[in-house]
């Protein structure tokens, strides 16, 4: 295949790594709150732990809006913002100006919340108007330090947002707040349109109006947006995730042999997130970094680029080694452990996912992601007893929609074993689990898949 518009620069870029990647893996994640090498995160905001009625009726009583944070226990991203960035104590400052709620979206408890405010993304932060239970705002993906400020800023006192435009303002955030991903690009298109030069408020709009054009597939006008502001947003948080989320749609509009026009834009779109991904003058999250190589890794996989995949790959495991070397607590150094076991795959050497998956299942004895991904590690490894038994801890523990994965894998590992009667047993019981889950939480697609996959496996 040709696929020399790409090619060149990015092998450029991203074969020969050494100096910059000493200086990536240097960056701070951001704050934390202990040194103590075994100590627990813990938040400092009064959440209130998945209980709905009670946020709403502590905040119609204190005349508050309720922020709520949704998450699941297998989201990456979400383990980073509650080992990173909700346990920093500059945030109690903020304590009395909401009401927190911190919602699980695999608990069958929050079934009900999460069919009144559908996330189709984790984590999702939405701002609830208690009196209306209306969201009014809506964040998705993880947040730093500084972002979450800015944001709650927003909340409590409009963020600096000119009066003439607050009205345009608060009608695009309710719109991506109820889930009215197509009417919010339409809204966000019109503040941006009106926006004033030099409003700090723009980054976050132009954030918002990125993730709702990937969640309408808006690729062309997400890549027109991201190639427009880059050279204004400079080195910062903000530009990197516009950066991701732009090269995400470009590699998605590229056929199997991309056009010239795409290529252009792929490769000033790889060159912006390789610059920014390795620049250590501007704080971001471990975590949105490491989404950063996941987005370049699509770029070379658009032109079956194997050398510079391998050579992301290895950026990326050496990245994720060094932050996970610097945790300070085990649920820090946790949240790094599915990146790295991708990237490891990635390169083709899942062994080296072992010692810290064993490591955080010592660790974390009620977490069922350490034996569940312990369970892939093996079954890729073709080791298929031992696949097989930190399957059996990964079920014991598991719950919510998560489990489906749990079972489809160890359907896998006794295929790989030769045992097809007991690989059948395995969807089946996926499939009547899956169909008692509340609706919520229920994906129809999901079930059709399983039911195609038991289908093939009569006829095999």
């Amino acid at each position: 295949m040709r696929h020399l518009p790409l090619a060149v620069p990015v092998l450029l870029l991203l074969v020969s790594p050494v100096a910059a990647l000493a200086a990536a893996s240097a960056s701070t994640p951001v704050s934390t709150t202990s040194s103590a090498p075994h100590s627990v995160s813990r938040s400092a905001l009064p959440w209130i732990e998945d209980d709905y009625a009670a946020a709403i009726a502590k905040g119609r009583a204190q005349h508050l809006p309720v922020f709520v944070e949704v998450w699941a226990p297998w989201c990456h991203t979400c383990r980073s913002m509650k080992a990173y960035v909700f346990t920093d104590p500059s945030l109690q400052r903020h304590a009395k100006e909401v009401v927190w709620l911190d919602i699980d979206s695999e608990n069958p408890r929050n079934a009900a919340f999460r069919k009144k405010y559908p996330c189709e993304v984790l984590p999702s932060m939405f701002v609830i108007d208690a009196t209306r239970e209306q969201a009014t705002l809506r964040w998705i993906g993880g947040a730093t330090i500084a972002q979450l400020h800015t944001l709650l800023d927003d909340v409590h006192s409009g963020g600096g947002t000119p009066p003439a435009m607050l009205a345009k303002v608060t009608f695009a955030d309710s719109t991506f707040g109820a889930g009215d991903n197509a009417g919010a690009t339409h809204a966000y298109e019109a503040v941006l349109a009106g926006a004033p030069a030099g409003w700090r408020g723009r980054n976050r709009i132009v954030e918002s109006l990125m993730y709702a054009y990937s969640r309408t597939h808006q690729d062309k006008e997400a890549v027109a947006l991201a190639r427009q502001v880059l050279p204004d947003f400079g080195r910062t948080l903000s530009a990197m995730n516009v950066a991701s989320l732009g090269l995400d749609a470009a590699v998605s509009l590229a056929d199997s042999v991309p056009s010239a026009a795409q290529a252009v834009d792929i490769h000033e779109l790889v060159l912006a997130g390789t610059a920014l991904v390795r620049d250590t003058s501007f704080a971001a999250a471990a975590d949105d970094r490491s989404g950063e190589y996941i987005s370049l890794l699509g770029a070379t996989d658009a032109f079956h680029d194997d050398a510079a995949h391998k050579a992301v790959a290895a950026e990326w495991a050496s990245y994720l080694e060094g932050q996970a070397a610097r945790a300070r607590t085990p649920d820090q150094r946790a949240v790094f452990d599915p990146h790295r076991f991708s990237a490891y795959l990635e390169l083709g050497q899942p062994e080296r996912a072992l010692p810290m998956l064993q490591a955080s299942e010592r660790d974390m004895p009620d977490d069922y992601n350490p034996p569940a991904r312990l369970a892939n590690t093996y079954k890729a490894l073709k080791r298929w007893d031992e696949a097989l038994a930190a399957s059996d801890r990964a079920m014991a523990k598991s719950y919510g929609p998560r489990r489906l994965l749990i079972y489809q894998s160890r359907a896998d590992i006794y295929e790989g074993r030769g045992d097809k009667p007991a690989a059948r047993r395995t969807i089946e019981e996926a499939i009547a689990y899956a169909e008692a889950l509340p609706e919520s939480q229920r994906s129809a697609t999901m079930i059709n898949a399983l039911r195609k996959r038991l289908a093939s496996m009569a006829t095999s």
